[in-house]
């Protein structure tokens, strides 16, 4: 029996993935649970495994497209019937369905596809048409781009998303590149990024407060300890600290750990604490978020190898899709390459982030008047003031510094 193959929920504020390869072609068997295919977001890189063994008799969204989740992407069947389902399939798909043509900056709304006078097949030709997936018509019209003037790098010369985006992107540049220089498309996940990024630009009233941190005993406590911790497998670093400290300072003052309603008419105080870590990807590629489940009931230890758990395999793309889902509350650490302080964008539905700058040795005026050299390190919080009030945002900061400052050597 044939077995739809979906597109998966990779979030929960996800309604759509792009296909950025597949790991087999039709005709190819795979196993259960064989990764299929690879899906990107602004969340995660997943690989999706196969649902079934078999064959696969049918691919219906090729590398480069975006659809919306629970979309039949593929079929597999077992080996015998394979051919009779490949041989049935038709243009119910709604790949080759030509539709109304382009007109000059006209809104249509209707879900129908887009024809223009160029013929692209993909399976069939059809005369004087090509048919453009509801993304790209999209792009389109956003654009205001002329598919006749795009040559397609799809399957069959078809025009994919990428395509209009290299095509703007050169565009916006002054026109077509000159000698030297060259255009590519954005990763899938660098553009679902610059989406998230500005919709919660656009969502939440963004206000910053930076403060100072003492990190010089924290900084002993990392050269007593981190030997011990290596011994057990385990890398202490200052983050481990700021982890703890985050975490409880989320206890105390829990606001900063709710997320406001779409409507804005109610906040939800969340039982538990998923502690969302930023971590770099290659360049151009962009970051991914992996979340720390139940982070209030983990040991600074078990913060620490579940920090570097996930980072290294956010890295290598073996993340699932569900540990980049739950969180409550993010932190971004550039300090780690040297910045010294950052004024980060809120992570949404979450009502705050936290930028960790660099420890640096700097002068320090003391209480006797004295100067003397400290480890120091500016945090930053960013906070949605249409839940945080600035005093609610300074008592969560002061929390946070008071417990690196003063930290109890005993959570070690």
């Amino acid at each position: 029996m044939a077995t739809n193959v979906l597109m998966p929920q990779l979030g929960e504020s996800i309604a759509e993935g792009t296909i950025v390869r597949w790991n087999k072609v039709v005709g190819d068997p795979v196993d259960r649970d064989e990764p299929l295919f690879e899906v990107s977001t602004d969340k995660v890189d997943a690989e999706v495994p196969a649902p079934v063994g078999g064959v696969v008799a049918e691919v219906r969204v090729q590398a480069g497209e975006t659809v919306a989740v629970d979309s039949v992407v593929a079929i597999i069947a077992a080996p015998d019937e394979a051919m009779s389902v490949a041989a049935s399939s038709t243009v119910a798909t709604g790949d080759d369905v030509p539709a109304a043509a382009v007109s000059g900056g006209t809104d249509d709304p209707s879900p129908g596809p887009l024809t223009v006078g160029v013929t692209v097949p993909r399976r069939a030709k059809v005369s004087g048409e090509v048919r453009l997936s509801p993304v790209v018509r999209r792009l389109v019209r956003e654009h205001g781009v002329n598919p006749a003037d795009l040559t397609g790098t799809g399957a069959g010369g078809r025009i994919t998303r990428e395509d209009i985006l290299a095509h703007v992107a050169a565009r916006g540049a002054g026109g077509s590149p000159v000698a030297g220089e060259r255009v590519e498309p954005l990763s899938v996940m660098r553009q679902q990024i610059a989406r998230h990024m500005i919709a919660s630009r656009r969502t939440s009233a963004h206000v910053h407060t930076i403060f100072d941190v003492d990190f010089t005993r924290v900084a002993a406590l990392l050269r007593a300890h981190a030997g011990a911790y290596a011994a057990q497998g385990v890398k202490l670093t200052y983050l481990s600290f700021v982890a703890r400290a985050v975490v409880d300072a989320l206890g105390a003052v829990p606001i900063v750990n709710a997320v406001l309603s779409e409507d804005g008419a109610s906040v939800r105080y969340r039982s538990d604490v998923g502690l969302g870590i930023a971590v770099a990807l290659d360049e151009g590629v962009g970051l991914i978020v992996p979340v720390v489940r139940d982070a209030a009931g983990k040991s600074v230890a078990e913060l620490s190898q579940t920090v570097a758990d996930l980072a290294t395999r956010a890295r290598e793309k073996k993340l699932s899709p569900d540990e980049v889902q739950g969180g409550t509350f993010t932190i971004t650490n550039p300090g780690v390459f040297g910045s010294i302080a950052g004024m980060p964008i809120i992570n949404q539905p979450q009502a705050a982030i936290l930028c960790i700058g660099a420890v640096e040795r700097r002068p320090v005026v003391l209480d006797d008047d004295t100067i003397a050299p400290r480890h120091r390190c500016y945090l930053t919080l960013g906070f949605d003031h249409r839940l945080i009030d600035g005093a609610i945002a300074d008592r969560f900061m002061s929390a946070v510094k008071t417990t690196i400052e003063q930290f109890d050597e005993a959570l070690l």
